[in-house]
């Protein structure tokens, strides 16, 4: 596996303007130690990576001035220029945020010429008039705000201007996008645009509270003015349904946060918003500004966004923690639900659905903090009994199955919540006398299993009362959910929920217990029905919980994988003298005892609860309980017999003695699988198995060359690195040679596809190593004259696949494994090549195009073809030319392209077809083609 190359970070260099270049050139001194020079260097750099390293000796070399340097002309023009410089850069450069944290830093005795200087440059952007550069300046004034000490004090410094800018921005913004209604392309942008401009608005108003409400004193001031401007803008923006919801939403938050800011007195301000939600202002009560920026609010009708929107402002903006809340806003926080029930039954827009959702789970958040200090009236409105409860479980269980994931999981956490609600309401402690929870319990159990919503349900129950509660009232539930998990649907959510159920009962068993006895128990209830499925359940049951639910028993409790291999083999002994008809045992249609035994064992390897150490090995299953899995009837059973010798989650983890034996073993009788998706599996974990070889090995050399006499051994083989290396060398020979030999002629198509992929992969995973690297094992050391055969003969094969096999481990190999001493030899191959491809059969023609090009690998055509072509010239002045004229012309054009092979190899493809419609022979100029088709190779 290949190292992923870091990404390289890229910043956009800073520059400045002229005029500040020139300053800084003035101010710069000879030596080059002020503060000028660096800045002066800095900005000359093109790489904005250097340039990070210097603004980070900006606030180090200020500390190192005298205090009186506060007055220094030069440092006061440095700061007024690094002002400009911050402001410049875009908001997603680097360079700002490095500026900013270092500015942070400056020494108190510079704040005051700092601010004053960002105080100045920020009016010059606040004077802006090109509205295409209003985005520019809205990102600087959310930089300034964000964890930035100098540019806060400028913004506040600059409140008034700042609050006029963005309510004159987004005035012209929103005129603008107007102008362009149905370019999609500039409206996109302009709506993006508003979207940030009213998202810094809300981010100002509530960071400076207490500033603006200095500020807002008297009804005259520009700032009160400005913030009632905005106010108008945002409750235009709320409802226009032209613009994106994110916008609407965004702006039902800013009308809230305004109307929060500015309205007075705030024990008022419930009241206010219940009859804006209700629709039951009184204009005559309530202050003229509010009615001049809000009119629509309080005298028209409104859509159900508007109205939504306006609900999920006021639960994020106002405070309802920490018991702030009194009689009103409990009142307004039952209208609010009551408001968002209707809209449910009305709203079929899946977006606003969404949004709903979010805004009914919001509020069940707002609900529990009230509840934590709330009066008895609204505990009542509230309990386990109520309608608003009562009305809440019907949402969650109308849409607990929405096609929206996000729809679904906000019914997750409204039903959990519900649970916290009534968990504050109730007055009993005892769950026996808790009729809800029992009732609710009851109900969720008697559903079906394939409702999805039951199985997080149920879950959010387990968390609350705990298992107990549950298996008293359905012993058999871990069977039963179990028995479900052959629906692939359902699969996720029922072993979520049964890892949360086992876990639950696993924490109250081991809290109540006095000694170790509660795991009898914990394994009766959860480990015998997964025992009982991996036996006699049907294929889809065994796959699915294989995959989902044993890995998370045997992470939960991985002490148990002794219990289950004891259960298992024992049933396994039971029938080892009866008929293999019997399923406890296995046979072709089933995997049995052995099967499950193969399976879990698996698992706990992959999972890193097995190790291969030989007294792991022989403490859990015996060598003939191995060697019966990896020749078992059932190929599933095999497969996970092989899996566990070859899987482990430590790439590097030393194989031992007994699992090459093993797997030598299995070699032996599993190469002639009839299917192919058996086949592939066998290929996939050999090849793991040798990487996890070729990574160990490499642990070994490195043990290998830093060992002394004195340190251990090796703590898994308790022997001798290099003899581990040996027995690694010996091990991979012995398998090639058996490979090889599987390779005889007749051989089934199966038995070659199996041996080529497998040397194939040897091939891959061992390459040829160059310079000093160390390889514990390379085949082109095994391979002889006899091998180098035994693979040309594979061309002959009737099946391509095996063919493209032998090919593909020839490329792997390299050219020196075969040198063709013997010119004799080559004509012949050549000459056989050019024979195959005249033949009448088809797949001649593709054999005699692989030899073509096995011979263009080694670089030997070129010449051979010059030896033939002077051969039959020979026969042409003989006067035999109506035989061999077609042979010639081919040849000629073979040579002709291995002449300019380094044109494009589709340009040599085109010469060839032009060419052959001289040929009378097809089958050769397909085999030539495909030859060309492959030279990008070469």
């Amino acid at each position: 596996m290949g190292v992923k190359k870091k990404k390289e970070m890229q910043v956009t260099a800073l520059t400045i303007c002229h005029q500040d270049l020139e300053t800084l050139r003035f101010l710069a001194d000879v030596e080059g130690k002020n503060l000028a020079s660096l800045l002066l260097y800095c900005v000359q750099l093109t790489d904005g990576v250097s340039q990070i390293h210097y603004v980070k000796q900006i606030v180090p070399l200020l500390e190192k001035a005298d205090k009186n340097g506060a007055c220094d002309p030069i440092i006061r023009s440095c700061l007024d220029i690094l002002a400009g410089i911050y402001l410049s850069l875009s908001v997603k450069n680097p360079l700002k945020k490095v500026l900013a944290s270092s500015l942070n830093g400056l020494p108190e005795f510079f704040l005051t010429e700092a601010i004053q200087s960002f105080t100045s440059r920020l009016q010059e952007e606040l004077n802006t008039t090109d509205l295409y550069s209003y985005r520019k300046v809205i990102d600087n004034i959310s930089s300034c705000m964000e964890n930035f000490d100098l540019g806060r004090a400028g913004v506040n410094n600059l409140l008034k201007n700042v609050l006029h800018f963005l309510q004159k921005s987004l005035i012209e913004i929103s005129e603008e996008n107007r102008k362009f209604a149905g370019n999609r392309i500039v409206q996109t942008q302009l709506m993006n645009d508003l979207l940030v401009g009213t998202r810094v608005s809300v981010m100002l108003v509530q960071k400076i509270q207490d500033i603006q409400r200095i500020h807002l004193k008297t009804s005259s001031s520009p700032t009160w003015q400005s913030m009632c401007g905005l106010l108008s803008i945002f409750t235009k923006f709320l409802s226009d349904d032209d613009l994106l919801q994110t916008i609407q939403s965004t702006s039902g938050l800013a009308v809230i946060l305004f109307i929060k800011a500015m309205f007075h007195p705030p024990e008022k301000i419930p009241d206010l918003i219940s009859s804006l939600l209700l629709r039951s202002v009184d204009c005559t009560s309530i202050p003229d500004w509010f009615l001049n920026c809000c009119r629509s609010l309080c005298c028209t009708d409104v859509s159900q966004s508007t109205l939504l929107f306006l609900c999920q402002g006021t639960l994020t903006m106002l405070d309802w923690q920490n018991g702030s809340m009194d009689l009103s806003g409990e009142a307004l926080l039952l209208n609010i639900v009551h408001i968002l029930f209707t809209l449910s039954s009305q709203i079929k827009e899946s977006t606003l659905e969404l949004f709903l959702s979010r805004i009914l789970a919001s509020w069940t958040n707002s609900a529990i903090h009230v509840l934590k200090s709330s009066s008895p009236s609204l505990k009542n409105s509230l309990n386990g009994k109520s309608s608003v409860v009562g009305r809440l479980l019907e949402y969650v269980y109308t849409h607990w199955e929405h096609p929206l994931d996000a729809l679904r999981h906000q019914t997750k956490i409204i039903f959990r919540n519900i649970l916290q609600m009534h968990q504050l309401t109730k007055e009993s402690a005892g769950l026996a006398a808790d009729h809800f929870i029992c009732d609710l319990t009851e109900g969720l159990l008697r559903l079906e299993w394939h409702v999805k919503g039951k199985y997080t349900c149920l879950g959010c129950l387990v968390d609350y009362i705990g298992i107990g509660h549950i298996l008293a009232l359905a012993k058999t539930i871990p069977s039963q959910i179990l028995e479900v998990m052959g629906d692939q649907s359902l699969v996720p959510y029922a072993s979520d929920l049964l890892e949360t159920m086992f876990r639950s009962h696993k924490n109250h068993l081991k809290s109540q217990a006095l000694d170790s006895t509660w795991i009898d128990e914990w394994h009766e209830t959860w480990v015998s029905p997964l025992l009982f499925i991996l036996c006699e359940g049907n294929l889809d049951q065994k796959s699915y919980v294989i995959d989902y639910y044993l890995p998370k028993l045997l992470n939960c409790s991985p002490e148990s994988l002794s219990y289950m291999v004891k259960i298992l083999q024992t049933s396994a002994d039971a029938k080892t003298g009866q008929e293999q008809s019997f399923p406890s045992l296995g046979s072709y249609n089933s995997r049995g005892a052995l099967g499950a035994l193969m399976a879990c064992l698996r698992t706990a390897r992959a999972h890193g609860h097995l190790q291969s150490a030989t007294d792991t090995w022989r403490n859990l299953v015996s060598s003939a309980r191995i060697k019966q899995g990896l020749i078992h009837q059932h190929c599933q059973v095999r497969i996970d017999t092989l899996g566990l010798l070859c899987e482990s989650n430590r790439s590097t983890e030393i194989v031992s003695t007994e699992e090459m034996q093993w797997i030598q073993f299995f070699i032996t009788y599993n190469l002639n699988s009839q299917s192919p998706g058996v086949r592939q599996q066998i290929c996939s974990l050999l090849k793991k198995l040798f990487c996890r070889i070729q990574e160990s090995s490499q642990v070994l050399y490195k043990q290998e060359q830093s060992r002394s006499k004195h340190e251990p051994e090796n703590e898994l083989t308790k022997q001798h690195p290099s003899v581990s290396l040996q027995q690694y060398k010996n091990f991979m020979s012995s398998i090639c040679s058996h490979l090889f030999e599987a390779l005889f002629p007749g051989s089934s198509y199966p038995t070659r596809f199996s041996a080529l992929t497998i040397l194939g992969s040897i091939a891959e995973v061992f390459p040829v190593t160059e310079g000093q690297v160390q390889a514990v094992y390379q085949l082109s050391h095994d391979i002889d004259v006899g091998r180098f055969q035994t693979l040309m003969e594979c061309f002959t094969s009737t099946f391509e696949e095996v063919k493209i096999l032998a090919f593909d481990l020839l490329m792997k190999l390299p050219k020196t494994v075969v040198q063709f001493q013997d010119s004799e030899k080559l004509q012949g191959l050549f000459q056989a090549a050019l024979e195959l491809s005249s033949s009448t059969k088809p797949y001649d023609c593709v054999t005699a195009s692989y030899l073509l090009n096995f011979l263009i690998w080694q670089d030997v055509l070129p010449s051979s073809l010059f030896d033939s072509l002077k051969t039959q010239q020979t026969a042409c002045e003989d006067g035999d030319k109506s035989a061999i004229v077609v042979e010639r012309n081919t040849l000629m054009v073979i040579k002709c392209l291995l002449e300019n092979l380094e044109e494009e190899v589709s340009q040599a493809e085109n010469s060839l077809l032009q060419a052959a419609a001289s040929f009378p022979l097809y089958g050769r100029v397909h085999c030539v083609t495909g030859a060309l088709q492959r030279l990008s190779l070469k």
